[in-house]
Parts: structure tokens; sequence; C-alpha cells
């Protein structure tokens, strides 16, 4: 044999990682980390024969050996026999055919399939009888493998292009349910990785603002036991078989007859033309839990190589804090070696720009529960590749201790769900209880007010005792604001629904959140067309909707937005379309007057954040001096142009806040900024502040109450006081006289 050759030649060095590591001619080592394996075999596949070769060599956990023929497009996979003790967390089983944890490449998507498990299953792929009984059927026939794929690729000098924090806007989308209804697109590109990259998507997007697009997961993925029962698929890809692997469902049907390196091409195309397009590249990353999930689960890679190296067990039974029965631990060397490898290969040779760290509270537990300064947080910030791209954490996992919000170390930022919860209180929820009540005293204007500064109470937590006054290890922009995101309501369906509508998920109605502080202003669901009092109820509902994305984007802090909000896209009350693959999810590009206007509302909103850097301090903001103004400071105001007292925010039934944004001193042009937010009943009068705060000309900038910016008045206000509408927002520029 050819490896026996190689050993001859020269001596065996084990490999100091795992993978396959091969020159121009496909010879070099292959490695894989299984400690408990009794023997690993590298399977190779040619035509429809599987050739084996024994990886003879053992080393600090790795399973390794000389390898030859390994070129591109040679389909691979391994079998693994070893201690079968499933009570003991144990299911080494040689029929089936694992993946290449490290592969870069996949044969094709698949359905769960019966031979896929390690144990007996039923049809409908639950357990045959009471205990895990050894599957003796063979997958190498169906099973996904791993395909060797070349690096190579024409990048043509692709620039990265690099937005500061304090400049970026993010916008979370689905790659096939952003583009699968694109009409402008061609019918091969929609729902594809060639359909985002394509110039009237990315045209699309420029017009919008937004700076970096944020991918949920792109990763290879299966499907879960439960939803193959119900003939659903995991939509959203919450669900990695591999961690380096493009998943090919996703790309355009040539790419996939073509075969991996098709696929991993195609991501490339669009990851550089989102670049020239001038946009980064975020990849949502699912580094907690596999498809394989918990104890009845499939054996696609990690588990049948070494379940207790690769997940968190005691004494055989499954750690869940991810809620999907399983949780990959984050204490093995092996587990952060592959974690930490994924992540430089997605910026090295992918050429992305960050990640968004799914059930990122995960990443940092040990025996203790949470710690910030966790060896795998603390090896991805100080990684030299890593550290200079964008890392977002969800700073939660369903175990106990899972809330960390404001808790990851520096430079993470986070998703900011105390934001999103405080903005929906007061536009949404805390009006649906005065509108049935008739109960001034709800909520008040203290939360609100907090996270419009930027939600210093959360994010200052790790902060040493010893920094002067008013300095922190953090800024605004660690806090990433929204109010919708994949899972849950958008935006149109917190204004339309206060129950949620998840049936077609097959789970009876129980699955999603029925915490959505909602509003659906009078009428549970859409409404007919015709009649006034339907439209006086959409009209309130887009006034809300405007009024929404004003508080999000002129907050202090990273806006994100979430696909199709712009547009009015509703998922007709489902809040957990996780597995809706099919118009419930998917962009609607139909053209409406109602959904053109709230998108020019965005790109107006969007271009004042970029036109006022007072909108974007870097620092957390401090009280307003009258007397020496700048634009890190902020002041607060009542209807009647006072400041806030005590007791105005002490006070339940405030429901009207003035935030004034100076503007930096001595610029050319700048504009003092006036942000009035009324979640009234009705209109208000509402005083500008007088002397010593801010005089000049005043000029209406927003104003949400009007369905479109194009018909706001361009003549500046006559007076020093203006009516605000119920439920709206309005901006005034202040130009100093």
């Amino acid at each position: 044999m050819l490896a026996d050759r190689l050993d001859r030649a020269t001596p065996p060095v084990a490999p100091t990682s795992p993978g396959l590591v091969v020159d121009a001619q496909g010879r070099g080592t292959f490695a894989v980390a299984a400690p408990r394996a009794e023997s690993v075999d590298l399977c190779i596949r040619r035509g429809t024969t599987e050739h084996r070769q024994r990886l003879r060599h053992f080393d600090g956990g790795l399973r390794w050996d000389h390898v030859s023929g390994m070129t591109p497009g040679t389909l691979y996979g391994l079998r693994v026999d070893g201690p079968w003790d499933p009570s003991a967390g144990l299911f080494c089983n040689p029929r089936k055919l694992l993946l290449d944890p490290w592969g870069r490449g996949v044969s094709h998507a698949s359905s769960l399939l019966r031979a896929f498990f390690p144990f007996e299953v039923d049809a409908m792929l639950d357990r045959a009888g009471e205990h895990h009984q050894r599957s003796e059927v063979d997958s190498g026939d169906v099973a996904v493998w791993s395909v060797v794929v070349s690096d190579s690729f024409d990048w043509r000098g692709d620039l990265r292009p690099m937005v500061a924090w304090d400049s970026t806007v993010l916008y979370e989308l689905h790659v096939k349910g952003f583009t699968q209804l694109h009409p402008e697109l061609p019918p091969e590109q929609r729902g594809t990785y060639a359909g985002l990259g394509h110039p009237a998507v990315t045209g699309y997007l420029r017009s919008l603002g937004i700076t970096s697009v944020e991918l949920l997961p792109i990763h290879a993925a299966m499907d879960e036991p439960h939803l193959t029962r119900l003939g659903l698929t995991n939509y959203w890809g919450y669900s990695s078989m591999s961690f380096f692997a493009p998943d090919p469902a996703l790309a355009t049907p040539a790419a996939q007859r073509a075969g991996a390196q098709a696929v991993v091409d195609e991501v490339k195309t669009m990851v550089r033309s989102l670049h020239a397009a001038g946009f980064e590249v975020i990849l949502d990353v699912v580094y907690n839990h596999t498809a394989e999930g918990g104890a009845d689960g499939p054996s696609l890679s990690l588990r049948g190589l070494d379940n207790l190296e690769y997940y968190w067990t005691d004494h055989g039974t499954f750690l869940d804090v991810t809620g999907t029965g399983g949780t990959l631990d984050p204490r093995s060397r092996h587990v952060m070696d592959l974690i930490l490898a994924s992540l430089r290969y997605w910026v090295q040779e992918m050429h992305v720009d960050g990640f968004r760290f799914d059930l990122a509270a995960t990443l940092g537990r040990d025996e203790n529960g949470f710690s910030h300064d966790h060896p795998l947080l603390r090896a991805i910030l100080t990684d030299p590749v890593l550290r200079g791209v964008k890392l977002i954490a969800e700073p939660w996992d369903v175990g106990t201790g899972g809330w960390q919000t404001g808790n990851f170390p520096p430079p993470f930022t986070e998703w900011n769900d105390a934001f999103r919860d405080d903005v929906r209180s007061f536009w949404l929820a805390d009006r649906a209880v005065r509108e049935r009540t008739g109960e001034r005293a709800t909520g008040g204007v203290r939360d609100l007010a907090t996270r419009l500064a930027g939600s210093s109470d959360l994010l200052t937590g790790q902060d040493p005792p010893e920094l002067p006054a008013g300095r922190s290890l953090r800024s605004p922009w660690a806090s990433v604001n929204y109010v919708t995101a994949h899972d849950g309501f958008t935006l149109r369906d917190l204004t339309v629904y206060e129950t949620k509508r998840n049936h077609a998920n097959g789970e009876d109605n129980r699955d999603g959140t029925s915490n959505n502080r909602s509003y659906h202003h009078g009428h549970e669901g859409e409404l007919p067309e015709g009649g006034p009092e339907a439209e006086r109820i959409e009209q309130a509902r887009r006034r809300t909707a405007r009024s929404i994305l004003a508080t999000l984007l002129l907050a202090s802090g990273t806006p994100m937005l979430t696909a199709g909000d712009e547009r009015g896209r509703t998922q007709q009350g489902n809040n957990n379309a996780y597995c809706q693959d099919n118009e419930i999810s998917w962009v609607d590009w139909r053209r409406t007057r109602g959904g053109e206007q709230l998108r020019e509302t965005v790109s107006r909103l969007l271009q004042l954040r970029g036109e006022h850097p007072q909108l974007r301090s870097p620092h957390f903001l401090r009280p307003a001096d009258p007397e020496r103004l700048d634009a890190g400071q902020v002041a607060w105001f009542t209807a009647d142009g006072h400041e806030m007292a005590h007791e105005d925010w002490m006070d339940p039934a405030q429901h009207l806040l003035c935030m004034l944004r100076p503007a930096i001193p001595g610029r050319e042009g700048a504009e003092h900024l006036l942000v009035i937010l009324s979640a009234e009943a009705e209109y208000r009068r509402v005083q500008l502040p007088r002397a010593p705060w801010p005089q000049g000309t005043a000029r209406v900038l927003l104003d949400t109450s009007v369905e479109s910016p194009e018909l706001l008045p361009e003549e500046p206000l006559v007076e020093r006081s203006l009516t605000v509408a119920a439920g709206s927002v309005v901006v005034l520029g202040i130009t100093p006289d």
C-alpha cells in the first residue's frame, strides 16, 4: 500500500490537529479526534465502491495516517468501532458512515433516514424497544459523505468593508427566504447563495442603507426526528451537522449537481459580491449543539466518533441547556479546537466578517455555570484571526443561570433582549392595557430612556471599580438593539396579533412564546379591506410600526433590522416559523403603497443616523450641561419643555418623552436633535425646551404620523411648539441662529 511506502520513506510525524492535509496530488495526512475508539477506518468512495484504510497511528487522542489520492472531488467518510453502551453514553457502530467533523464539503443535502441511527428505530424514527439495540443496517449507500474541496478561488482583489461598530446597521436575513420570491432574480437563482449576491438584491440593500447582512445558519444541516415525522424541515438551519461545509440545499441546482466544490465556490462568489456592494457578511453559527440531538438522535459524525468526548454527559445522561436534547461540551479541548478551526476557516478561506453565536451562554459554561472568562471565550477573543472580526453573542441559553445579557467580555457585542422588551412594552403592551382598562398608569418612560441611551445598566457591570467615573470598558455599540428577529413575531404581526398562531408547526400551538408584548390595535388579525373603522385601525398599525422603527434606529447602540420588516412582512401570526419553508417565512416582494412608504421611512431614518454623529456616540451618554453642550450628552424633557424631574421619571402615567441630543460643537451645518416619543392616546401639544437649551431654527426631519417622509413639510417651525400625534415619533433638527 502507498501508505506503507510513505511510512518507510518518511518517519510518521503525528499531525498536531485533526483534518485532512494534502498536497496538490492528494498526498499527506488525515487525522480525527476519537480517543475512546478501538479502530477508525477512513472510507474512500470511488464510483460505487468503498475502499477502507485503517488509521493506524494514535497520538494525543488523534487517530491518523498517511493518505494518498485525496484530490478535490473525492468522497470520504469514517467508520468507528469501539464500545457500545448507550446507558454510559457510548454509541460506536462501524455500520454507520460518519462525516469528517473538519470536512469542508458534503456530498448532498439529505432528509433524515432510518439508516442514520446507530440503534434500531421504527418507521417513525422512534427507538424500537425499551433499550437501544445496536443497528445492523449499513448506512454507506445513503449517507452524506464528506468531500475534498480545493481552497483555490479567484477573489478578484476582494476588499472587506470593515465597517466601524459605531456605524454598523445589521440586517438579519435567511438566504432562501429573502430571495425565493424576488421577481427580478432568474428563477434558478431564487432561494440561493447566488441570488443573494445578485445586483437586484444588493441594489435593494444599498437603497435601504444597511451596512452588514447577518445570515441565518448556512452550515450543512439535518432535520430533527420530530420534524421528519411531521413532514416538515428545519428551515432556519439551527441543526448543524458540519461546522465547515456550507449547506448544499441553499445552492443553485446547477451547483448541487456539480458537487461540493461548486457549492463552496457559489458561497464565496456571494461573499465577494456582497463585499463589492459594500456589505459585511456576518454568519449565525450554532456551536452549542448539533443535528445529532440527545440520546435518541442519529449518528452523523461526532456521536459515532466519541460521544463522551464531544457531548456534555453525566454518567451517560446528556446535559441539555439548549432545548435540543444535547449540548456540545465546551470544556473539551477537541470541541474547542473544532470550534476555533471552523471560525478561522470561515474568516480566512470564506472571507466572512464576523459571527453571531447562537445560545452563546453555552459556550461559556463549566461545572459551575457560566463564566465570562471561560477558556473558549478567551481563546476566541485572543485568537489573531478572530480578534479582527465582529463577534455577536446571543447571551443566553435555557439552562440554570442561562440569562447572561451584559456579562460577555469585550469586544463581544450582545443581543439586547431588554431593549426588545422595553420598546415593545412602551409602544404596544402598555397601550393594550390602557386601551382595555382605561388605566393611564402603565409603565412610564424610565426604561425607554435607558434603552435609548445605550443600556449602560446592563453593559457596565464588569467594569473594574477603579475606572474613573463615566468611563467603561464597553461602548453603547456593544448593545445590539432589536425589536424583532427571526424568532418571534414580525414587526407587522406585533401590531396585528396578540395571540400566536403556530398551528402549522404541528405542536397544537404549544410552541413559541406567549409573552409577545404585542398590541392588535383593537382587532385580532388582519382586517377585511374597506370601511372607515378598518382604515383607522390600519393607519394606527402602520404608525406604530414606523414609531418602533424610529425608536430602534435613533437609539444609542447597534441597530438590527429583520428582513422584510421594512416592507410590512407578515408570518400570519406564527411566532416560531422555524419549520415553515414556504410563504409564511419567505419575504413577499409584491409592491404595495404601505410597504413602499414604510421602506422609505426606514431609509430616511438610516439617513438621519448617518448624517448626525451624535446618534452614534462611541461612549455612554452623560447628562447634558446647557453651557457646554457636546455630542456625548443627552437631556430629557416633558411635554411642557421642562427637564424631567424625579417625580416625572417615577410617574407610570408618563407616556411622552423628549430626548435632546446636542450636535458636535463647531461642526458646520450641525443640528441639535430633539426626538419626541409619544405613546399617548391623544394629540399632545409639545413645547420646545427654553433657554439656556438650544434655540434657533427648528425643522421637522421625521414625523411617524405622516405615511411617507416625502410628505413632510419643508418649511421650518414658526412657533416654539408643535402638535404631536398619538402613538408617533417626531424628530426636530435645531440649527443655531
